[in-house]
């Protein structure tokens, strides 16, 4: 993957990759949401409002994973001054941002049914709203400061310190006593869920992945030539 993304291939992608890669992510997400919408069964207390949770959850995982290797890029950004990681973590900035607007989102819905109302001050729910914020952070950081080894240093800090709330996340739900349900699939546990609702959920996940990958890339061969341009410029004065 780090050979893939060298400065000098990401201009060897043509448009036929791209191509191709948008016909992948297209083609699992609407054989995802097929699954999802129509065959995968209503839940036996929630009814048909379990059909959230194959958007909801989705994108609360590539929320938590893409402001994950945020952080991990920053810190390698700010002790091994690798500049190249400062473009992987803005390029995925904006996509994370999206996913968790759309947990946020997706998840008030699914609240009101559930809880009977759109939102409460829950620790899983702030917390992720709190990553909503980290996210605004960083971008802001880019677009308010024009200097931009100014810039890679403010918001490598922010997605750093905002590293602190991804675990406050991920066991809120059981350090405490919060109304959202604990997790259905675990790495050390089986799944408790079944099958028929399993496998769209992993497809759907799938599906946003590849999105991500494919705004990812245009997104990395945009902020490559930024930063061409931008040091054209300093050393021009």
């Amino acid at each position: 993957m780090f050979s893939l993304l060298q400065l000098k291939k990401i201009f060897q992608l043509g448009d036929n990759f791209f191509y191709w890669l948008k016909i992948i992510f297209l083609s699992i997400i609407i054989f995802g949401l097929i699954l999802s919408l129509w065959v995968s069964p209503k839940d036996y207390l929630q009814g048909e409002t379990v059909r959230i949770m194959y958007v909801h959850v989705p994108a609360s995982w590539l929320a938590l994973m893409i402001f994950s290797a945020m952080g991990l890029f920053s810190i390698i950004t700010l002790i091994f001054k690798i500049r190249v990681f400062t473009l992987y973590a803005k390029s995925l900035a904006p996509i994370g941002f999206t996913f968790s607007l759309i947990s946020v989102f997706t998840g008030s819905l699914w609240g009101q049914p559930t809880w009977g109302t759109f939102w409460t001050w829950d620790a899983r729910l702030t917390s992720m709203l709190v990553l909503v914020f980290l996210y605004i952070f960083y971008i802001l950081s880019w677009n308010v400061i024009k200097n931009f080894f100014t810039a890679e240093k403010i918001s490598s800090i922010v997605a750093i310190l905002g590293l602190a709330n991804i675990p406050i996340i991920k066991f809120s739900v059981e350090w405490w006593n919060t109304l959202h349900q604990p997790a259905s699939i675990k790495l050390t546990e089986a799944p408790a869920i079944h099958a028929s609702m399993l496998t769209p959920l992993i497809i759907m996940f799938v599906g946003f992945a590849f999105f991500s990958l494919f705004i990812f890339l245009v997104r990395y061969k945009s902020e490559v030539l930024k930063l061409k341009e931008y040091n054209l410029k300093k050393s021009s004065k």
